[in-house]
């Protein structure tokens, strides 16, 4: 985050917040599974080898679905050069679509590795040197980053090194209450407004690319 300038560190908060959306509601619609939380996901398949078969099958479909997401979004945003960050918001915005017309159809559970593979997409925005620089969709790093800098600045470095992390995650917060504060009054169906976010994203993005490394 700290060697983003600042169009895209906006853009990086504005896809947490997405992400942590998505991942609300995705929690709320599975009963305590996550869309873009995958370790949280590993755990919940150990302990479903262990006591529940259904469980281990549900955790190990989104894990699969997740991973799928992320080779597709780093196929196309190879593909799409220096309009990445559009191509994959693209790509974001039609998994999520899709997702959410299959929960309005059939129930939730296609729905959920259709959302988790739209998550999974989302962290090829931001690449440097073939390895994913910022994890949009999951915070330990960022925590263990914040944690880091405050470090740091203690020790006389940089004073606010760590509060560009904080805005990452908090845009991940922000969105999870959203989300779940939405999810809980109108249902599924509240991701067509994730989508036409990306969507958005996506459009802005194509008319003024951010380039993929930052001041």
């Amino acid at each position: 985050m700290t060697n983003l300038d600042r169009p895209a560190r906006r853009l990086a908060v504005a896809v947490a917040c997405l992400a942590g959306f998505v991942d609300a509601v995705g929690y709320l619609a599975s009963g305590g599974f996550f869309v873009s939380f995958m370790s949280g996901n590993s755990t919940r398949l150990g302990v479903g080898i262990a006591r529940e078969a259904a469980a281990a099958l549900m955790a190990g479909g989104l894990i699969a679905g997740f991973v799928a997401g992320v080779t597709a979004g780093f196929l196309v945003a190879h593909a799409a050069g220096r309009r990445r960050q559009a191509a994959v918001l693209g790509l974001v915005a039609l998994l999520l679509g899709v997702a959410t017309t299959i929960g309005e159809l059939t129930g939730p559970r296609v729905a959920l590795i259709v959302l988790a593979s739209a998550m999974g997409a989302v962290n090829a925005m931001f690449e440097e040197g073939g390895e994913v620089r910022i994890g949009l969709t999951y915070m330990t790093g960022t925590l263990v980053k914040i944690g880091h800098r405050l470090a740091r600045a203690a020790r006389g470095g940089e004073r606010w090194g760590w509060v560009p992390f904080v805005m990452l995650w908090g845009g991940l917060i922000a969105g999870g209450a959203l989300g779940a504060t939405a999810y809980l009054r109108f249902g599924l169906g509240i991701l067509w407004v994730p989508m036409a976010s990306a969507l958005l994203l996506a459009i802005t993005t194509a008319l003024h690319p951010i380039e993929p490394s930052g001041n």
